[in-house]
């Protein structure tokens, strides 16, 4: 039995597959089964940001697997205090602790946590169009209600939502209970929403003013991705509590919350656990893989190509009339298109030819591709992308 038809006979209907198997990946690039290479705009949804199996990272996993994989928070774990050290380097300065755990989902339910152990309240406003994760109280805070709803007898409900670049609203959201206001700066899964360059520092002093916590959470901006170390920095905003996931560990899983020091320190012991978190195979993959980062200087690379890329989207939007708009934040980047049928004809071609690109929000086409991605290979999807809209708009 191959490999899509087990797939089909024993893992849960929860994702919708693209019909390929992909067995291999270097750098840019990945092969599916049947020995076809593709390049990829999408690196596992913003994880691989160095590319895939990278040798630094493949390098620190072999050692460390060879020495000791897992021991558990009973005890001091030297890869996870130096990865701790290595990111308060990188971070915004207002974050001075971190919680470990696997997922970007798990960071930011551990952040809802903090912020109401810390405020002693339990509201938390959230914005339109988010995502923020898949468990009970982060679907919770996602806005799109095809995640919500069918879940909603278990979602507690504390989650206020209001628009996404509306400072008013948010004052208007307010209660006596509210302990957080929780915002991507970019926004990836609602279609590569981005700001108005008000609105960060507006909910900075809005919170403020409210003696509320604001957390960002950078699972998908985070780490190099929109040309700086974190996207909250374009805006010159310190948040309270920080998420990360996606690339902090060069493809291998793992999670985390940073908060400044008065708002840890609200953490006791048993208040919060993660059996697996920050464990050190996970801790060594990310010290190498922020180390490579950081080598190769890679979050100037995503401002730099980032913008040549999206130059690029810019000329598909002025020949094709079934573009809406081009729109991104180094690399983070969305096509937005008129129709959603348009949309999901292109992504089959451009997979059909040897591209992986994906659709968020019904119809954007949204490019997080690795950070080490070329200016010739930007050009070649380009290129793609101009004759396949042109068959598809007919």
């Amino acid at each position: 039995m191959d490999t899509i038809k087990m797939t089909e006979r024993y893992i849960a209907h929860t994702y919708k597959r693209q019909p390929l198997t992909i067995v291999k990946g270097r750098g840019m690039f990945v092969w599916d089964s049947a020995g076809r290479r593709y390049l990829d705009f999408v690196a596992g949804v913003a994880v691989c940001s160095l590319g895939h199996c990278h040798p630094e990272v493949v390098k620190a996993i072999t050692k460390q697997a060879n020495k000791l994989i897992h021991i558990s928070n009973l005890y001091h774990i030297q890869p996870q205090a130096e990865l701790a050290a290595l990111l308060a380097r990188i971070v915004p300065r207002s974050i001075g602790k971190f919680f470990f755990c696997n997922s970007g989902a798990e960071a930011v339910e551990a952040a809802f946590k903090l912020a109401v152990k810390h405020t002693k309240k339990r509201r938390i406003i959230a914005m339109q169009g988010s995502f923020h994760g898949r468990t009970i109280a982060t679907v919770g805070a996602t806005w799109k209600p095809s995640y919500r709803e069918p879940f909603k007898a278990l979602i507690p409900k504390i989650f206020d939502f209001v628009p996404y670049d509306d400072l008013n609203a948010v004052e208007r959201a307010i209660r006596d209970e509210t302990a957080a206001v929780i915002v991507e700066p970019v926004q990836g899964e609602g279609g590569v929403n981005i700001p108005s360059k008000d609105y960060l520092p507006g909910l900075r002093k809005i919170c403020d003013e409210n003696d509320l916590l604001l957390i960002c959470d950078e699972v998908q901006t985070g780490l190099g991705r929109t040309g700086k170390w974190f996207a909250c920095e374009h805006w010159k905003v310190l948040p309270d509590e920080i998420t990360m996931a996606k690339a902090l560990g060069g493809g291998f899983p793992i999670g985390c919350m940073g908060a400044r020091l008065e708002v840890m320190e609200s953490f006791a012991p048993g208040d919060h656990a993660s059996t697996f978190g920050g464990n050190p195979l996970a801790c060594s993959a990310a010290i190498a893989s922020v180390k490579t980062m950081q080598k190769l200087k890679l979050p100037e690379r995503a401002a730099k190509l980032g913008g040549y890329f999206l130059k690029r989207l810019n000329e598909l939007d002025e020949k094709h009339d079934c573009i809406e708009e081009a729109r991104g934040l180094g690399l983070l980047l969305g096509l937005e298109l008129k129709e959603k049928s348009i949309a999901e004809a292109v992504v089959v071609k451009a997979r059909e030819r040897g591209f992986l690109i994906n659709c968020t929000a019904d119809k954007v086409l949204r490019f997080v591709p690795p950070l080490i991605v070329e200016q010739e290979h930007i050009d070649s999807l380009i290129s793609e992308l101009d004759c396949i809209i042109a068959e598809v708009e007919k």
